[in-house]
């Protein structure tokens, strides 16, 4: 820990942005003034931005009470994000110099990454050369994704707002699919995020209540998927009812290993961290329905609606999505480095849950997977165990500030301009 009087701080945000991240950002942001230090830096899109120089003093965004208020209350990444990946430190010593020297120039003592899997390897990384070289720097990931696939932690911020969307979203689904009747029925494919993880897409059975059945089926990308399997089960359901609503994750596949959106038109666009970009699916599923069974099939991808959907968010995800930015400074400041945030439920009815810190060595570049015991049998459907798990998460709501009816966010004149 860095002895004398206290410093800087430094915020970053990286990955996909949530309907939350903004609200771990201004917990960040309060306790580091609550505690003492000097000025609280904004990386502008991340890591990335900041080997550019590229970073302002969030004081000057964030000066009264309502900018914290409609911090929260604002989706995206306030901060600008990025999706970069730091190479090896032996692959380039040189840019972690760099790095290094902008953190020293300015002094800068605590370094908090707001992201999710490939976040927490930047923290990894960052502190192990810090250690190596003997900085006093202390570097905190705080969690935030939306596919709720970090390991150690009961869930991450983002998720709880992601599902209350897709619950309600798919139940309006459900429920257009009624008024319509088909001479052959109809099937809506819903595809929902997830390359690897299904959390967001077994949120769709969050639409199930005593006004509605839920989705009639849910396919996970934990599970192989059979496509004669899946035309059947659609075939069968349309002899019972005449609107079949459908949610599959974006990344299922074939027990070859090959994504269901590959049997359609192939995209070859990965990003930094080898990603493919994965799109297209449910068309795919779509174009087969249509074929094999002569049913109109529809498509919906909701795609970024999913995490960008602020005026849908949970309570209680902007609540812990305030109180893990918080928990992140906390940490740092207390001379905590390589370590995350986590959260600890220690209750489902009542919902309670605490905040603790973990070695982000154990975190970064792990998936934390749907366990196979919260999907049903056949592959087809969560079970009640996902949804007693899910169902506090999404509890209570935001009400968004008003202007002119729509809601309001934190905007600062020529901001814009900045982030590029």
């Amino acid at each position: 820990m860095h002895k004398g009087e206290k410093r800087n701080v430094i915020v970053g945000q990286s990955g996909g942005p949530t309907a939350a991240i903004n609200s771990s950002l201004a917990g960040v942001y309060r306790t580091a003034i609550d505690r003492g230090y000097k000025k609280v830096y904004g990386m502008l899109h991340g890591v990335q931005g900041l080997m550019e120089g590229r970073y302002i003093d969030l004081s000057e965004h964030i000066t009264t009470g309502l900018d914290s208020e409609l911090l929260k209350r604002t989706p995206a990444s306030y901060l600008g994000s990025c999706r970069y990946k730091l190479p090896e430190i032996h692959e380039d010593q040189a840019l972690y110099e760099k790095i290094f020297k902008i953190l020293h120039d300015l002094d800068i003592d605590c370094f908090i990454y707001i992201g999710g899997n490939d976040s927490m390897d930047t923290i990894k990384k960052l502190s192990d050369y810090a250690i190596i070289t003997g900085s006093d720097i202390r570097f905190v990931g705080c969690p935030k994704t939306i596919d709720n696939d970090l390991a150690l932690t009961d869930h991450t911020p983002g998720y709880g707002s992601a599902a209350k969307y897709i619950g309600t979203s798919v139940k309006e689904i459900i429920r257009d699919g009624w008024s319509m009747r088909n001479k052959k029925g109809q099937v809506t494919v819903v595809e929902i995020m997830g390359r690897n993880a299904g959390w967001l897409t077994g949120a769709s059975a969050l639409s199930q209540g005593e006004d509605c059945d839920g989705p009639d089926a849910i396919y996970l990308p934990e599970l192989d998927f059979d496509v004669e399997a899946f035309v059947e089960k659609c075939r069968l359901l349309l002899e019972k009812k005449n609107s079949v609503v459908v949610c599959v994750s974006e990344g299922i596949h074939t027990a070859e290993g090959k994504y269901v959106m590959e049997l359609g038109e192939s995209v070859d666009f990965v990003d930094a961290f080898g990603h493919k970009q994965l799109t297209g699916t449910a068309r795919v599923l779509c174009d087969i329905l249509s074929r094999e069974l002569g049913c109109k099939a529809r498509a919906i991808e909701l795609s970024t609606l999913q995490r960008a959907a602020s005026h849908c968010a949970s309570r209680i995800d902007i609540l812990e999505a305030y109180e893990v930015g918080g928990a992140a400074m906390k940490a740092a400041d207390e001379g905590d480095s390589g370590k995350m945030v986590v959260i600890e439920r220690t209750s489902d009815d009542p919902y309670a849950a605490g905040t603790a810190v973990k070695d982000v060595h154990k975190i970064a570049n792990d998936e934390r997977l749907v366990p196979r015991e919260w999907v049903n049998e056949e592959g087809t459907y969560v079970t009640n165990e996902f949804i007693t798990y899910v169902r506090p998460l999404i509890q209570g709501d935001v009400a968004p500030i008003m202007v002119d009816g729509i809601p309001r966010h934190l905007y600062k004149p020529g901001y814009q301009d900045l982030l590029g």
